[in-house]
């Protein structure tokens, strides 16, 4: 009886909009009470969720994402994103997609890459003839390329949920996250052809020079994470911490464009982010908690297996279970909470589980850009002033190219494991 209560406040508390972590909490608030179990375990399993040394970097790549965007990375990764694509026919909409790609392995985080690109290549779109649900969706799907390429702070939930290699997981994204840039290029290309949108002049290689010098600083930062955690000198909180040092000199020393006067805002916004992110994730750990004592997890693996043991069946049942779960829930409580679970599935069928931590960020990546609670999609339709439903219309072809490099991920494990395996053995 307490767990379908629980359920239900849940599903209530999404319904009327409370925000996800609150809704957590509430809904298991409320079933310790009814169950009659002392409210101070919530405390308590709220602190042992996130009481992991490895979520330390997620406030680390925070800051220094922001701190980078604050000094002036966003339009020098446009400027050599253009430079290489821009002459392309609909070459805007190319160049949106391989901004995300490079500013992706900045941030780690799907709606910061959609707020930062969006920001300027959606008005920029517009005014060269897009239309503006095109520029929208475009900004929007490519943003999910960001938490797939490192580094990418889902996967550094996964890694502490796990104790899987929290670089071996960053590697794992490099070769989807790649895919998937690639596959929405040759989309955005084919609906520029049959619209005819418009196609930039070529600027020579002189400006790609330029602009790849004036990027050099802000990519090299990709380079000195991927390296710091291969090389094994720093794991991936002390990484996080080189980057954002990093960050501050290159703005400050390099770029210029970062005032030592608007430190303090960035170290808060950083912060305030970072609290939500680690009050989601104490949140979800009461909340999954809770499922595991009712034995949810285990219902949910034999319901499955009743079904069929067969691995690729089994692959196709948990990928349309996280792009349902997608469609309602935000990811890192989507992650905390089911993740667990379907692993002990999958690992019971035979699926590596650094394959099976891919397919399932890269799945609730898509989430973020379907209706009705697809964030980016809320955040590009913002930016381009359109209701949303035009932008959910633009967007579909994206989403089923998005779909198809999920499944090759899923169906296909080298496209996951060999460059970890290959580099971390």
């Amino acid at each position: 009886m307490e767990v379908w209560i629980l359920f239900a406040v849940f599903v209530g508390g999404l319904v009327v909009g409370i925000p996800v972590a609150i809704t957590l909490g509430l809904s298991s608030l409320v079933y310790l009470l009814m169950s009659g179990i002392p409210p101070v375990v919530m405390p308590q399993k709220m602190y042992a969720g996130m009481d992991v040394f490895v979520l330390l970097s997620i406030p680390g790549f925070i800051l220094a994402g922001n701190l980078m965007n604050q000094g002036g990375i966003t339009n020098r990764i446009i400027r050599f994103a253009q430079a290489l694509i821009g002459w392309v026919r609909g070459g805007l909409g190319l160049t949106n997609i391989a901004a995300s790609m490079l500013f992706g392995g900045i941030t780690g985080t799907a709606v910061a890459d959609a707020a930062s690109i969006g920001g300027v290549m959606i008005p920029g779109m517009k005014k060269a003839g897009y239309p503006a649900a095109f520029s929208a969706a475009v900004t929007a799907a490519s943003s999910t390329v960001g938490p797939i390429i490192p580094p990418s702070v889902p996967m550094i939930i996964v890694g502490a949920l796990s104790g899987i290699s929290v670089g071996k997981m960053f590697l794992a994204g490099a070769v989807p996250g790649i895919l998937m840039g690639l596959a929405m290029m040759v989309t955005a290309y084919w609906i520029s052809r049959r619209n005819n949108h418009p196609r930039e002049a070529w600027a020579g290689w002189g400006e790609v020079a330029r602009s790849f010098a004036g990027a050099f600083w802000a990519l090299f930062m990709t380079f000195l994470i991927v390296y710091g955690l291969l090389s094994g000198l720093s794991t991936p909180t002390e990484t996080a911490v080189v980057a954002s040092v990093y960050a501050l000199l290159v703005g400050v020393l390099i770029y210029r464009e970062l005032r030592l006067r608007a430190l303090p805002g960035i170290i808060i916004e950083s912060a305030v982010s970072a609290a939500g992110i680690l009050a989601l994730v104490g949140f979800a750990n009461v909340f999954g908690w809770i499922l595991v004592s009712e034995r949810i997890p285990q219902a949910i693996a034999d319901g499955v297996l009743g079904i069929t043991d067969n691995k690729f069946m089994v692959i196709l049942i948990i990928n349309l279970l996280l792009l349902f779960v997608g469609m309602f829930m935000e990811t890192i409580a989507a992650l905390i909470i089911l993740f667990v679970p379907l692993l002990s599935l999958a690992e019971a069928v035979g699926i590596d589980p650094l394959h099976f931590a891919t397919f399932a960020v890269l799945n609730l990546m898509i989430g973020l850009t379907t209706p009705p609670v697809g964030v980016c999609l809320f955040v590009c339709a913002g930016i381009a002033r359109l209701p949303l439903a035009p932008v959910v219309v633009a967007i579909m072809p994206f989403l089923l190219t998005n779909i198809l490099v999920l499944l090759l991920v899923s169906y296909i494990p080298a496209l996951a494991t060999w460059l970890p395996n290959t580099l971390m053995p």
